[in-house]
């Protein structure tokens, strides 16, 4: 599906060998001229091939997708991508169905979302709007139909888990498709094989459930470990408000999830276009497909436009996979004063030296500039992530800070009073490195070095080990 536009070894300039009767030494330069040209039109090829197969600003190890975000553009109907649609067969184990995916090819493979619909229901019917809307921001999408309309929850499980199998297997996209960064998503009896087919495949990057499920069926999440969103409607008299949140009261409490009730929604609001439910699973999507974490801002420690959701319970601060682990994961050393930090806290450890971020001789003074040191489980090498992107110290008395504002090669890395300016705002990027928000520069030990009392600072990032880091 990518045309291949290097030009062909055949091509060659016109005219050559045309002038048998012209004397030898006009024949010579003809063919000198001749040779030159055609080297010089394959140098251009290769340098061609080569820009398609390294696309610049995009790296290998990197599944961030897009422009920084805005409520703008998450209120929007389209995403930055353009995008393009292709037909599934059945006889995969499915109904067949259709393919939404971006069609721009130098960001690397996408995520990808496979969703089911309800009972008695046709994914073209009721959720093919949402096709090219979720691909438009970085995905590819699988409208799932079922074998028959009756199928039960159990059997949209295995429908869904069969479309996904087929996308990164044998569907023209599946060169374009991350197989490790897959997610469901199902409305009402859709909602509840998603359910399933999340426990069935943990290594799911995401669950979404609209209205999943009815009362009386038994279903339960307590076994699920896929981050999950559930959303439900404040006027559903099908899957209504007390059966769901006794659902979603079922998960375990290490699972990342969120719950939000949209205010007036009843059971089919899910089957016609709206950006509410969509501010709630592109965000989503994000984060935890994407591990996207420009997209946290959508979700903690509120939701930018609450007046259209009745309801919301969310688990901030949400840690994607490959971003940083959360400390009950982890086998950092903990503090003698304090008890186990919370998820997303922790040791922050600069990967290249095997060290730990450090605030010197615990110094609380503002201005004092941070450095690496042997680890210690010390409350001056804890940091907290926080859902306003902070890195905070000393049980948030202090933030990690850009000295002065800078936005240059060698700016310190210090620790200030927080006040919410973008200096003090951190993305922690699933490459390992943290870059500032107002700098776009890494986190980085000066001189790459591994000794205790190497000082940090931000410098244009480079891809190496001293810039890498682990938090908890």
């Amino acid at each position: 599906m990518r045309p291949d536009m290097t030009p062909g070894p055949e091509d060659t300039p016109a005219g050559v060998g045309r002038a048998r009767s012209q004397a030898r030494p006009a024949r010579m330069a003809a063919t000198a001229v001749a040779a030159v040209l055609v080297l010089l039109a394959g140098l251009l090829a290769i340098g061609q091939a080569s820009a398609r197969s390294a696309p610049s600003a995009v790296s290998p190890l990197a599944t961030q997708r897009g422009p920084d975000p805005t409520i703008a553009m998450i209120e929007a109907t389209r995403g930055p991508f353009a995008t393009a649609q292709v037909s599934m067969p059945t006889g995969q184990g499915f109904g067949g169905g259709t393919i939404y995916y971006p069609t721009d090819t130098s960001q690397g493979t996408w995520g990808a979302l496979a969703i089911v619909p309800g009972y008695s229901a046709r994914f073209a019917d009721e959720e093919a709007w949402m096709g090219p809307w979720l691909s438009s921001f970085g995905f590819v999408v699988i409208g799932v139909e079922t074998n028959t309309r009756t199928d039960s929850d159990s059997q949209r499980a295995a429908e869904l888990l069969a479309a996904l199998n087929y996308v990164t297997t044998q569907s023209p996209v599946r060169n374009q498709v991350d197989p490790d960064r897959l997610s469901v998503l199902g409305h009402s009896a859709g909602g509840a094989g998603a359910i399933e087919a999340a426990e069935q495949r943990p290594s799911l990057r995401a669950l979404i459930g609209l209205a999943p499920g009815f009362p009386g069926q038994g279903l339960s999440m307590a076994s699920d470990t896929v981050p999950a969103l559930i959303i439900g409607g404040q006027n559903d008299g099908t899957v209504n408000p007390s059966y769901l949140a006794s659902l979603y009261g079922t998960l375990p409490a290490s699972t990342q999830s969120a719950f939000a009730q949209i205010a007036g929604a009843d059971h089919v609001y899910y089957t016609h276009p709206n950006n509410v439910e969509m501010k709630l699973i592109i965000p989503w999507l994000k984060v935890f497909v994407d591990s996207d974490t420009r997209y946290t801002q959508f979700l903690c420690p509120s939701l930018p436009d609450p007046s259209t959701i009745s309801a919301y319970q969310p688990k901030c601060p949400y840690i994607p996979p490959g971003g940083p682990s959360s400390s009950s994961s982890s086998s950092s050393p903990s503090s003698p004063s304090s008890s186990t930090p919370p998820p997303g806290s922790g040791p922050l450890e600069a990967v290249g030296a095997g060290k730990c971020l450090d605030v010197p001789n615990s110094s609380t003074t503002g201005g004092t500039q941070l450095q690496i040191y042997t680890c210690t489980g010390g409350a001056n090498q804890l940091f907290t992530r926080t859902s306003s992107k902070q890195l905070t110290v000393y049980s948030g008395g202090m933030c990690l800070d850009a000295n002065g504002r800078g936005t240059t090669n060698g700016t310190k890395v210090i620790i200030w009073t927080c006040n919410g300016a973008t200096n003090q705002q951190w993305n922690l990027n699933s490459n390992g490195t943290i870059t500032g928000v107002a700098s776009g520069l890494c986190l980085d030990v000066s001189g790459a070095s591994t000794a205790n009392g190497a000082l940090v600072q931000l410098w244009t990032c480079n891809g190496q080990s001293n810039q890498q880091w682990h938090l908890g």
